[in-house]
């Protein structure tokens, strides 16, 4: 296909992305994948392509993925209504099976497919598969709401040592054998810090942290997690984006190297933050 670009011109490109690859190759990124970029199928196509070009560089790939709109979907079509709670899904028992159906089936099983023929080799996890999130209750309000308790990461190890994407899917259990919903988010800095990871991606619907939330040039660059903590006195983080940073800032605290929020609306956003100069988003680092 010719898209405008003259060989010399896609040699320019690989030779420019070499410092990057360099730096990647060997390396564990975690890419916590949800939102916009999940419901729109071209932007999905585009999301499973940069991550397989990853794995083929050699970069040890980790995808974690929501689909708070799927189990919604799903809720409606068999008559429950969804209820929040400070931004969390009440989750009885009816709905947890629900949860267990759309991330663990439907959704994680979709993504081990599109990376397969993408010309990947993904492999799909639960949390609950080797026991990965160890979880309790987090308020009984919310019913089977899960506080991770200890990550158990040994299988996403094996996964990554004979040369697979692991695809994880947020539902944790306890020793009782309860299954519980995950924030996805949460789920993703615990994986990370569990893992090490050189990068956390974390995809959203908005460019990344703003000055003004109203003005899309106001993107915040990067941020120190100490001056992320002056931006909550300041109110230029709050509402939603408050728990995302959080999970940024205890994802870096368990020793994850570098967080970045950004847009998952942009094709292709993966690759302009791991291979090129300009990055997308707003990364997060330690002081």
């Amino acid at each position: 296909m010719d898209i405008g670009f003259s060989n010399a011109e896609r040699a320019e490109v690989l030779t420019q992305a070499l410092p990057y690859i360099k730096h990647y190759t060997g390396k564990v990124v975690v890419v916590k994948y949800g939102g916009n970029a999940m419901i729109n199928d071209q932007l999905k196509q585009q999301v499973m392509e940069d991550i397989v070009l990853l794995h083929l560089i050699g970069v040890k790939i980790v995808l974690v993925h929501g689909g708070g709109p799927e189990i919604s979907e799903m809720m409606d079509k068999l008559g429950k209504k969804p209820q929040f709670v400070d931004g969390l899904r009440v989750t009885d028992k009816e709905t947890v099976d629900i949860v267990q159906m759309v991330l663990a089936g439907k959704i994680n099983k979709t993504l081990v497919n599109l990376l397969e023929m993408k010309g990947g080799k993904a492999i799909g996890l639960s949390g609950m598969d080797g026991r990965l999130i160890e979880a309790t209750a987090k308020d009984e309000r919310l019913g089977y709401v899960g506080e991770i308790q200890k990550i158990h990461i040994k299988p996403v190890w094996d996964l990554l040592n004979n040369g697979y994407i692991p695809v994880l899917s947020t539902i944790g259990c306890d020793r009782e054998g309860n299954a519980y919903n995950i924030n996805g988010d949460t789920a993703a800095a615990h994986i990370a810090g569990a893992l090490g990871a050189q990068r956390l991606i974390m995809m959203t619907d908005i460019a990344g942290i703003l000055r003004d939330r109203d003005d899309p040039s106001s993107l915040i660059t990067g941020l120190t997690v100490s001056e992320a903590k002056d931006l909550y006195k300041t109110g230029v983080i709050s509402g939603g984006m408050i728990p995302k940073v959080d999970c940024c800032i205890r994802a870096i605290e368990q020793g994850v190297k570098n967080v970045v929020i950004m847009d998952g609306r942009v094709p292709h956003s993966i690759l302009m933050e791991l291979l090129t100069d300009e990055g997308a988003g707003t990364w997060i680092k330690g002081d």
